[in-house]
């Protein structure tokens, strides 16, 4: 059942509420209404003030036949002020119960909030646990850019994918990078399915009804974009890389041939990445390759990611550097998205060098020269912005973030030397271990970890509006 959200009822009211509370009281009310969104600079409603999460606990269960949803959430978190509500966001879906501390709770709906009322305000510090009972049949969401994200069916099954704000088509939550919590989620579906999520599986087991239950545990930080869930016939091979980080692919039958030898080189390209970055960032590592054409992209998803259709070596590094630079040290700010891009473009250049391939200064000279090797798109847009100021949300994912961003790295690594600059990759990523930052924040330890004046580099190459010489 909805109810009205107090901030709606006329102003008269509020006032005589607030003067019965007052005088019943002795004072007036001490808890406040958390924010409904952070203000980010391209989704400022994403995401919510007043607490932060530690823990997420989803269990779904789904049935391709029909493409109804069943979800139970149980979001941990601390608060950061005393709350007399708060809100979480979500997209579609039915609200069924919610209960704060174990006791029911008051809710409404507006747009892709959904506003809660504990029993009794929470005090500033307080643990506190929210269970959110919901059901529908989730759809999807057209990014500003185009790209459809969010809960998105397959040939067989679905797949949840969530940047930048997409994840709130399958759970309530706080969708914002800068919130990140562990996660365990838990899907039902039905006999002859798989399901795979982020993290460690678990178990698998078959409930009363002979669906199959399978439980993922993520127990590293991850922001709610990286999320997320694949339902499908999908053939699932595991192992080790040398090191010993387990590997976990899924891949849908027909793109199993066309995958296998990309896929094989994974193991080789985790043990690459550590040598140049540090220590992988997680317990596990792996992909899923969706039926081709299910997304028009890769994505980085933790621990997983996730690929429409067959792919190839330049990308499956790409995702894979991702696990440094985004999800382990993931952005502030939706408009930081150069730290992620730009690092994991550069790494693709850097795979290329140390393996007989174009190196990273033929890339550089290659952009800047408008050279005809290069692929036309990446070519004719890679200087149309700064990639720290991208114009607006629709071109947080556009070639400056990606290439020019790389052109950053590079630029630092022709003023410090390769010994400073890959001394700073491996200790960006290891003292912003599983944490967020910004571009202030990279701009700082580069000048402070390397001794340099950066701030030619920073001024024509990052913020510069005009194209780079």
């Amino acid at each position: 059942m909805e109810h009205r959200a107090l901030s709606r009822l006329a102003a008269p009211a509020v006032a005589a509420l607030l003067a019965l509370t007052t005088a019943c009281t002795g004072g007036p009310v001490q808890g406040r209404p958390g924010a409904a969104g952070l203000r980010d600079p391209y989704f400022p409603k994403a995401g919510n003030g007043g607490y932060q999460v530690e823990h997420y606990d989803l269990d779904l269960d789904y049935d391709p036949a029909d493409g109804r949803l069943h979800g139970t959430a149980v979001i941990t978190a601390r608060a950061g002020q005393r709350l007399s509500s708060f809100n979480l966001d979500l997209s579609g879906l039915n609200v069924e119960g919610v209960t704060v501390q174990g006791a029911g709770a008051r809710y409404n709906r507006t747009g892709n909030e959904l506003t809660v009322r504990p029993a009794e305000d929470l005090e500033k510090g307080e643990v506190f646990r929210t269970e959110v009972d919901y059901a529908g049949r989730p759809k999807a969401l057209t990014d500003a850019d185009g790209a459809k994200e969010g809960w998105i069916s397959t040939d067989d099954g679905a797949v949840g994918v969530g940047e930048p704000v997409g994840s709130m088509t399958w759970f309530p939550g706080n969708h914002h990078p800068s919130d990140k919590a562990a996660y365990d989620i838990t899907i039902t579906v039905p006999q002859g399915y798989e399901a795979v999520s982020n993290g460690e599986l678990r178990s698998r087991t078959t409930d009363a009804d002979g669906r199959t239950v399978f439980a993922w545990h993520n127990p590293e930080p991850m922001a709610s974009y990286l999320a997320t869930a694949v339902v499908g016939k999908y053939r699932v091979t595991t192992g080790r890389t040398p090191s010993g980080v387990a590997l976990y692919n899924a891949v849908a039958p027909g793109e199993a041939a066309a995958s296998a030898g990309v896929l094989a080189r994974l193991p080789e390209m985790v043990e690459w990445a550590a040598g140049r970055f540090g220590p992988y960032p997680f317990g596990t590592a792996g992909a899923v390759v969706l039926p081709a054409g299910t997304l028009g992209y890769a994505l980085e998803t933790q621990t997983k990611p996730v690929f429409p259709g067959a792919t190839d070596e330049e990308t499956l590094l790409h995702e894979l550097a991702h696990q440094w630079f985004g999800n382990s040290v993931s952005p502030k700010s939706w408009k930081d998205m150069w730290l992620n891009e730009g690092f994991a473009t550069y790494a693709e250049w850097l795979w290329a060098e140390d393996h007989g391939g174009t190196t990273a200064q033929q890339e550089f000279d290659a952009f800047l020269a408008g050279d005809t090797d290069v692929d036309e798109d990446a070519r004719s847009g890679w200087d149309a912005f700064p990639p720290a100021a991208p114009p607006g949300p629709e071109d947080i994912s556009s070639q400056p973030v990606y290439v020019r961003g790389a052109m950053v790295l590079h630029r630092i690594r022709q003023e410090v030397g390769d010994e400073k600059f890959f001394a700073l990759l491996r200790g960006w990523a290891a003292d912003h271990r599983h944490g967020n930052a910004s571009t202030a924040d990279f701009t700082a330890y580069a000048q402070e970890k390397t001794g340099h004046d950066l701030k030619k580099v920073w001024d024509v190459w990052l913020y510069g509006k005009d194209r780079p010489e």
